[in-house]
């Protein structure tokens, strides 16, 4: 489904661009299809839920900009591919990438771990990334520059209250960032990801929902107490995607409140 509005005004950070965005019916993801519109890209918005993708787009089509809802499952390389190919269809060309859906768990020691969740984790964070670069990066060639942004985790730096299968799974998300900012920096691409600390998303709502304790566990270690807002870790990703970091690749930028510094 593709929704037609107003172009946004020329100046932004993004102005003239086409970006990817994935888990982004909630949260980081929706956040930063509002934000990213607001600064002038054209946003193809991907996740599983569609009634809610598709109201995150007519907001943005309300408010001036150009959105298509794409729904699908990075766990999916068809998806993803029919997602890209769709971005291709409708503007032409794809600039930017924020590889922002993800999936964990939080209690559970590892051997009490059923595999279902180790599978289900690694699936969505790291299969997902690798579905989405394996099909992005070929449609930045054509214009010999673009930017990709990944969601990681202070998980994938520290060990944190998450499951085992999350901090392996967002590990391997920044390693993977760096091996694609490697090979793919002479063709103009820059990659970088995301250590995202503690953020009020649907994600950390549930939970807190099942382990109340944790309210104080996820921001004990942080040099600001306190919880990001989703908007707040948006606009780290706008920065990483514009030509403001023209000279940052391969980076696991921290915007976690300084969880990772101490």
């Amino acid at each position: 489904m593709l929704d037609k509005g107003a172009e946004s005004e020329a100046g932004g950070l993004l102005s003239g661009k086409v970006a990817m965005i994935t888990g982004a019916s909630s949260g980081i993801g929706a956040a930063a299809a509002r934000l990213f519109a607001a600064e002038g890209a054209a946003v193809v918005l991907m996740a599983r839920r569609e009634d809610r993708l598709k109201k995150v787009a007519h907001e943005i089509v309300a408010s001036g900009g150009r959105a298509l809802a794409a729904p699908g499952d990075v766990v999916f390389p068809e998806d993803v591919g029919r997602v890209v190919g769709a971005a291709l269809e409708a503007f032409g060309r794809l600039d930017v990438a924020f590889n922002n859906a993800g999936w964990g768990t939080v209690g559970t020691d590892l051997h009490e771990t059923d595999d279902a969740v180790f599978e289900q984790v690694m699936d969505v964070n790291v299969r997902g990334t690798w579905n989405c670069l394996r099909h992005q990066l070929p449609a930045m060639f054509p214009s010999g520059a673009g930017a990709v942004v990944n969601t990681a985790s202070t998980a994938g730096v520290v060990a944190t209250v998450a499951g085992a299968p999350y901090v392996a799974a967002k590990h391997a998300v920044i390693g993977m960032t760096k091996a694609a900012a490697a090979q793919y920096g002479d063709r103009g691409i820059r990659v970088n990801s995301l250590v995202v600390g503690s953020t009020r998303t649907e994600l950390i709502d549930g939970a807190l929902e099942a382990h109340p304790h944790l309210q104080d566990v996820f921001v004990a270690r942080q040099i600001q107490k306190r919880m990001a807002a989703p908007e707040e870790v948006a606009h780290a990703a706008l920065w990483l995607s514009s030509s403001r970091a023209s000279f940052v690749t391969g980076a696991a930028m921290a915007v976690d409140g300084g969880r990772t510094a101490v």
